[in-house]
């Protein structure tokens, strides 16, 4: 099937708006994604059919909206080729409360003193100051493995820093930042070596290119549905059975149980172990959705029309003037986020100049401060793409950093006279 990106465009009513009579350029998608027609349908599709809660009502209402939920489930971890995603698949708030779960579930009941932590000096703090937490309370040390000058990780550090008192090796797949992608399956064989779990961050990862845990061989993987077209509050944390079974739960509450005594309980299976509550069932549901629509374009098409236009943003972002482009120059090394610095501009003044043109797109630190202290930049300016951008989009946002220079060009010279 040829990838239509004017078909796919079509399923985005929000990418008709206009904002001061300017076509709305969107280039925020590490931030989140748009949502096709045929997920927002799924939201009001449940809230007019089914709406009731989940795994306790022996009603029709209450049978469909399980039968629905658990479907997400089962979509979730085939999209990741999970093996068993009816056990194996936690849904969560978002990434962050992913890696925190993991964090508090089995690093406070693993982790001892002296024992090591290794991440990456590229994280985003969803990966890191869950891990500085368990840190200060059981004792264990974080330890960062370094990048290049070119945003790559170094791999002689990578050997350096994982070893015989490594625990946890917590690291992303995709930077937020930089987009680089980093060699799982490889660091994985060297944390295994020395008995560490892989803790991936796969915010950026999974909605952008095929991921496969058995192919990574990681023992977690961390990942959001509105960042996949999918709607806000619906995180994912896949882990190995034996893994999951070992944690002890993040949340007490209803539905997590299997007896309550007056003093003490037991806990359900996983997952239900880790879900306490009445979770967020209408946009799970519309998640699955989302996943429909992804597997229905194809992840291989999908990476492939990422990789073209974010190597044209590159290419034309390094030809302009007075533009720093961070991170890997080859796109076939990175996803969708191109991050740069234009002059002595501040990146908030670019992205409000910007936004005059419609132009959306990111500025600051990026929840990565660690990284950009590395970078020596206080902040960054990002523009991210997802799977219906166009080329001439790229165009209109090297216009909108010629036009932020003309204009503050004309305040630095006013202010001269």
């Amino acid at each position: 099937m040829t990838y239509d990106v004017e078909q796919i465009r079509k399923d985005f009513p929000i990418l008709e708006r206009k904002i001061r009579g300017k076509q709305l350029v969107y280039l925020d998608n590490a931030a989140t994604t748009q949502k096709p027609r045929q997920v927002i349908n799924a939201l009001v599709h449940y809230y007019e059919h089914y709406n009731a809660a989940v795994h306790r009502a022996l009603h029709t209402l209450g049978e469909e909206a399980t039968e629905a939920y658990e479907a997400s489930r089962v979509k979730a971890g085939r999209f990741i080729n999970a093996p068993h995603p009816e056990q194996e698949i936690v849904f969560t708030r978002n990434t962050t409360e992913s890696i925190n779960l993991v964090a508090h579930g089995w690093g406070r009941k693993f982790l001892r003193l002296g024992d090591e932590i290794v991440v990456s000096r590229m994280e985003h703090h969803s990966n890191l100051v869950p891990w500085q937490l368990v840190a200060l309370a059981t004792g264990a040390k974080l330890r960062y493995i370094e990048i290049d000058d070119t945003g790559h990780l170094i791999w002689d550090d990578v050997l350096a820093k994982i070893g015989e008192r490594s625990k946890v090796v917590a690291i992303t797949q995709m930077s937020n930042v930089l987009g680089t992608i980093n060699p799982i399956k490889e660091i994985a064989e060297v944390a295994h070596r020395f008995g560490a779990i892989v803790v991936v961050d796969g915010a950026q990862s999974v909605p952008h290119m095929p991921v496969d845990v058995q192919e990574l061989d990681c023992d977690f993987l961390a990942f959001s549905s509105h960042k996949m077209l999918g709607p806000t509050g619906v995180g994912v944390l896949w882990g190995k059975r034996a893994l999951l079974d070992a944690m002890d739960p993040f949340l007490g509450g209803g539905s997590m149980i299997s007896r309550v005594a007056d003093d003490t309980s037991t806990y359900a299976e996983t997952p239900m172990k880790f879900e306490a509550g009445v979770p967020n069932i209408a946009d799970v549901i519309a998640f699955g959705s989302a996943i429909d629509y992804l597997e229905g374009l194809g992840m291989d098409a999908v990476r492939a029309h990422e990789i073209a236009i974010t190597q044209y943003a590159i290419d034309r972002l390094s030809a302009t003037d007075g533009v720093v482009v961070y991170g890997p120059a080859d796109a076939t090394e990175k996803g969708g986020a191109v991050t740069f610095n234009y002059r002595d501009l501040h990146p908030h003044d670019l992205s409000q100049v910007l936004d005059q043109e419609a132009i959306a797109i990111r500025a600051g630190h990026h929840c990565a401060q660690p990284l950009m202290r590395r970078l020596d930049t206080v902040a960054t300016a990002r523009a991210s793409f997802y799977l219906y951008n166009r080329h001439d989009e790229v165009d209109a946002l090297i216009d909108g950093i010629k036009a932020s220079d003309r204009i503050f060009g004309d305040v630095a010279r006013t202010a001269a006279r």
